[in-house]
């Protein structure tokens, strides 16, 4: 029944920027927990920041803070990642997660998010 969509992801240099994207589809609950996870190959997924729906509550992975900022519009039923100071170690799989009917605290592992998108790659060259 949910969908989430993710884009923006792609190739850059070092020291670059880039902003991905997760538009959601079929969620009708305003109190919600959305997060941003990264996957290197052969490993599990690492969460990265999330934001608590509607009073926007943020947290983030030590390593992503200071450099990954997540945001929320409402209006557009969109999810976004921007990350700063890009470096070769963020070369990964880039997921957007969801669940529904909580806020975001407590939930940090893999597992406490029922819904996913598919993924976009970033890829970070020296």
């Amino acid at each position: 029944q949910v969908q989430l969509v993710e884009s923006g992801g792609g190739s850059v240099q070092a020291g670059g920027s880039l902003t991905l994207s997760c538009v959601y589809f079929g969620i009708t609950t305003s109190t919600n927990c959305m997060a941003w996870f990264r996957q290197f190959p052969g490993k599990g997924r690492e969460r990265l920041a999330r934001i608590s729906t509607p009073n926007g509550r943020t947290t983030y992975r030590a390593a992503a803070e200071g450099r990954f900022t997540i945001s929320h519009d409402n209006a557009k039923n969109t999810i976004y990642l921007q990350m700063n100071n890009l470096e070769p170690e963020d070369t990964a799989g880039y997921y957007c997660a969801a669940r529904l009917g909580e806020d975001c605290f407590g939930k940090t592992l893999e597992t406490d998010f029922p819904s996913w998108g598919r993924g976009t790659q970033v890829t970070v060259s020296a």
